[in-house]
């Protein structure tokens, strides 16, 4: 990839630098699942509303068909939980009340995304009036093209993933593999349109997200890739879960976190590929893939 999408420069900075307003209001445990909870419900909001505007405009009335959003890859998003109805009660004392209806009510018409999306914006550990400006922040973005935003909105949740795991230490490398090291395993690998990625402690799925953008830029498409994983920790395994929803990349991570070593979500799999940063891997067996290629960082 070249190009704008290949940095992680300007506009990603620009948001992580705002969004750091709420540092020293609420707890640093929750920070990370805050901003990216708003990350994703502003990119399936926003999605959404193009589709719409689509449907509406060739007239055949199929605006609120579920199945019209659904063979487009695109979550249906129901009027209470669309951006602008979030939007409009920004600087009001419920918006933490109405952005967790609106992630239950996105669960509730998405079973992909049942028990995945934060809901701890009501908490009064955070302050509303900062939680406010937060949501003018994310509104105030350019959503005009679906696929630019798309990179947009998958460039900035990354970024941020990346600034999380530097501010949370030893304990960031849990989500968060550093990108050159992930870009060099996926380069030295070389995966092909079509073939399965595996990584049996995928974090907040990294390898994944370098391995669509490699099948991409050698003249494939960014969803002609599947993918499989498990992570253990159940707040990285949503983070990973809504990465994938980001990039438009379908993932299958288990109906559950699990540790791979006690409880192997995937024991019938053969992949064409297998990554990841962490010896697990060594505990593999040589039946969990066919005609495979495996590199550990």
């Amino acid at each position: 990839m070249t190009g704008k999408n290949s940095t992680n420069i300007g506009f990603e900075k620009q948001i992580w630098d705002a969004a750091c307003v709420l540092w020293g209001h609420i707890p640093a445990t929750e920070y990370r699942k805050v901003i990216i909870g708003l990350i994703f419900l502003r990119y399936i909001s926003s999605s959404f509303e193009k589709r719409y505007q689509e449907l509406v405009a060739e007239g055949d009335g199929f605006e609120d068909d579920r199945d019209a959003y659904i063979e487009e890859n695109i979550f249906y998003v129901p009027e209470e939980a669309r951006w602008n109805v979030i939007a409009s009660a920004a600087h009001t004392p419920e918006i933490g009340k109405i952005i967790d209806n609106a992630m239950r009510t996105i669960e509730k018409e998405n079973t992909s995304l049942k028990n995945v999306l934060p809901k701890n914006y009501a908490s009064p550990d955070l302050d509303k009036r900062v939680l406010g400006d937060v949501v003018d922040l994310f509104t105030n973005m350019d959503m005009k093209d679906t696929e630019d935003s798309k990179d947009l909105l998958g460039r900035t949740y990354e970024y941020c993933i990346q600034q999380f795991a530097a501010h949370e230490g030893v304990k960031g490398g849990e989500f968060y593999t550093p990108a050159s090291i992930v870009k060099t395993i996926v380069a030295i690998l070389k995966p092909y349109k079509n073939c399965r990625v595996y990584d049996p402690c995928c974090g907040s799925g990294g390898m994944f997200v370098q391995s669509a953008k490699f099948i991409q830029a050698h003249s494939g498409k960014r969803g002609e890739i599947a993918v499989y994983g498990q992570e253990s920790n159940a707040d990285t395994w949503k983070m990973a879960k809504m990465n994938m929803a980001i990039r438009g990349i379908d993932a299958n991570f288990g109906p559950y976190h699990a540790d791979t070593f006690f409880n192997d979500l995937h024991p019938t799999l053969k992949a064409d590929f297998i990554m990841a940063n962490e010896a697990v891997i060594c505990g593999l067996t040589p039946e969990k893939a066919c005609n495979f290629k495996e590199f550990a960082a």
